[in-house]
């Protein structure tokens, strides 16, 4: 790990419809998760954080136009970054619009540490269906499984599965990839059946169920690396026992 490696957070929940307060809760889960951080800044066109001090209210306004606007720690060597962008129906599954919440963060033990808080905080402040955290180096090969790509004539990296692009995927409810930590709502962990005590005794091992019936399921206990054997294995055995996720099942 080098001093700038980074783990991304996203999570895939419902479309704003007004200043319903998933952005303030989301964002308060995520200070709730990670000790000593304050999300109380934005960022300039020229990336400068500038103070927000009224930040429900200034949050409230973005949402209330049905954005998630950008927050950050104030911190430039410690940097904290946290927003939200619309996904238009017309490039979702299912056809239903969808906010994306992303967040990213020092990829160190003290992260590390509170990483499934992290990411079980803001996925049920917002009502997620699903989401992720995952190292850096893991974003870049989801994103070579996506496809196809006229860029990618060998396929996906790694013998990794091809993962279908979001809008060829039917429904909101799957998840379109894995990541190193996994939140599954409720509804996700029913359409890709999970769990099956006979068949997830592994991944029981490294869960744990939400207070609205979710799941948050680690892969791996350090965050996954794909040049590790072991990690590249677990993530191999995840994509075979939920071939629903990225579309695969589906005809």
């Amino acid at each position: 790990m080098t001093a700038r490696s980074e783990l991304h957070l996203h999570v895939f929940a419902p479309a704003l419809t007004g200043d319903d307060g998933r952005p303030l809760a989301a964002v308060e889960g995520m200070e709730r998760a990670v000790p000593g951080l304050r999300l109380a800044w934005r960022v300039s066109d020229s990336g400068r954080p500038i103070a927000v001090p009224q930040r429900g209210a200034w949050l409230g306004k973005s949402s209330a136009g049905g954005k998630f606007g950008l927050l950050c720690n104030g911190d430039e060597s410690y940097p904290v970054t946290m927003g939200g962008r619309h996904e238009s129906a017309r490039s979702s599954p299912g056809g239903e619009a969808q906010l994306l919440v992303h967040a990213n963060v020092p990829q160190d033990e003290r992260v590390i540490a509170v990483s499934m808080d992290m990411l079980e905080n803001v996925a049920e402040g917002v009502r997620a269906k699903w989401g992720t955290v995952a190292p850096g180096a893991l974003r870049l090969v989801i994103a070579a499984q996506v496809g196809p790509k006229l860029g990618n004539p060998d396929g996906p990296p790694l013998g990794l599965p091809m993962l279908k692009l979001a809008w060829n995927i039917r429904s909101p409810k799957v998840p379109r990839y894995l990541g190193w930590i996994n939140y599954w709502s409720a509804a996700a962990a029913e359409a890709i059946g999970f769990p099956d005590p006979s068949r997830d005794e592994e991944l029981l091992a490294r869960a744990r169920r939400t207070a609205s019936g979710g799941w948050v399921v680690s892969l791996t206990e350090a965050p996954l690396d794909v040049d590790n054997p072991a990690h590249l294995e677990a993530l191999k055995r995840a994509y075979e026992r939920f071939r629903d996720i990225g579309g695969r099942s589906e005809t």
